[in-house]
């Protein structure tokens, strides 16, 4: 019998292009995405269960799909049709403990592997240099996407004490950008007149969206445990990046990201203060470890991957940037996904 994998959050990108991909994998029989919203590309062969990750139907899904390979792509900086913080982080930390305790509780799963954020790394001016992974944020991170990060980090280290014989691995992403990701990020880069942290010009480093996906399909594949970074070479300074898309920088200070908050709510733009100062963090990761465990290294670099995201279309008060269809249909099955 083949493999049967669960991917959280399918609906966005990320998690779409690889459901579908494993989907087509010749050792893989059966691939379930799990999300709360509606898929919104196409999952090809995958199926579909609409559910959230903070509730009871998640547990269901992997208990009685018999999943032995689970991809926990749902962290995210914002959700789509709400500003909550609160909702985020329900989403976030919540979601994961309850889909780490289903799969400690499983007799099945025997591979894991958890989307994590480069911003858990925090800031830090005396450390130039590329990041590895046991490098620790000094001081802890400040923004709320980072904490949350950093806190998914912490309940997986404590699945992998408890569950020693199960495999995991955590991957740290840079910024996924391309021409069908949409982020605060990618929304943030699209406004006409565009907020700055006051005295910083951080360096912006990238993972084009179809290499941030195959680097989540080898590693499933794979058996490789611990933390991986994952980015594309190089990196470019934010006062390039908002002069070609000919966003207008406002300087703001640190201190007055509160007002730049309530901007953020009335556009429903969904760019908190806690998200605009995870680009104060300024960090440029080392990849070295990741291209060793897969074998592979991402087909764009940061500049490339920025370009891409340009050519679908990015400048503030234009057309909407291209997308890769809209909502699809996927084959749909109930929470019970027994075979």
């Amino acid at each position: 019998m083949g493999r049967v994998v669960l991917v959280t959050g399918a609906s966005r990108y990320l998690g779409s292009q690889v459901a579908e991909a494993l989907a087509r994998e010749p050792g893989v029989d059966r691939v379930i995405g799990v999300d709360p919203a509606p898929p919104r590309h196409p999952l090809g062969r995958a199926e579909f269960v609409l559910t959230g990750l903070h509730d009871d139907g998640v547990s269901r899904v992997v208990r009685e799909s018999g999943a032995d390979t689970v991809l926990h792509l749902g962290l995210t900086a914002a959700l789509a049709g709400t500003g909550s913080r609160a909702a985020v982080r329900e989403n976030n930390v919540l979601g994961t403990m309850q889909l780490l305790s289903a799969c400690q509780r499983s007799t099945t799963v025997r591979r894991l592997v958890v989307r994590s954020s480069a911003a858990v790394y925090g800031f830090s001016r005396r450390d130039p240099g590329p990041s590895t992974e046991d490098l620790e944020a000094r001081p802890p991170p400040r923004s709320a996407h980072a904490q949350d990060a950093a806190e998914i980090e912490l309940h997986t280290r404590g699945l992998a004490r408890r569950r020693p014989d199960m495999s995991i691995a955590v991957l740290r992403f840079a910024n996924v950008i391309g021409p069908a990701t949409e982020t605060p990020l990618t929304r943030y880069f699209g406004l006409r007149f565009v907020p700055t942290v006051r005295g910083y010009d951080p360096r912006m480093q990238f993972i084009h969206e179809d290499d941030g996906a195959e680097a989540v399909r080898r590693m499933a594949l794979g058996d490789r445990d611990g933390v991986f970074n994952v980015a594309a070479p190089g990196s470019l300074p934010l006062s390039q990046c908002l002069r070609r898309v000919r966003g207008h920088g406002l300087a703001v200070p640190e201190r007055g990201l509160k007002v730049f908050g309530g901007l953020a709510r009335r556009t429903r733009l969904g760019y908190s203060p806690e998200q605009l100062r995870v680009l104060c963090n300024d960090r440029v990761l080392d990849v070295t470890k990741l291209e060793r465990a897969i074998g592979w290294t991402p087909a764009y670099s940061s500049q490339e991957a920025f370009e891409s995201f340009l050519a679908a279309g990015a400048a503030p008060g234009g057309p909407a940037r291209g997308r890769r269809g809209g909502h699809h249909q996927a084959p749909r099955v109930p929470a019970a996904v027994g075979r």
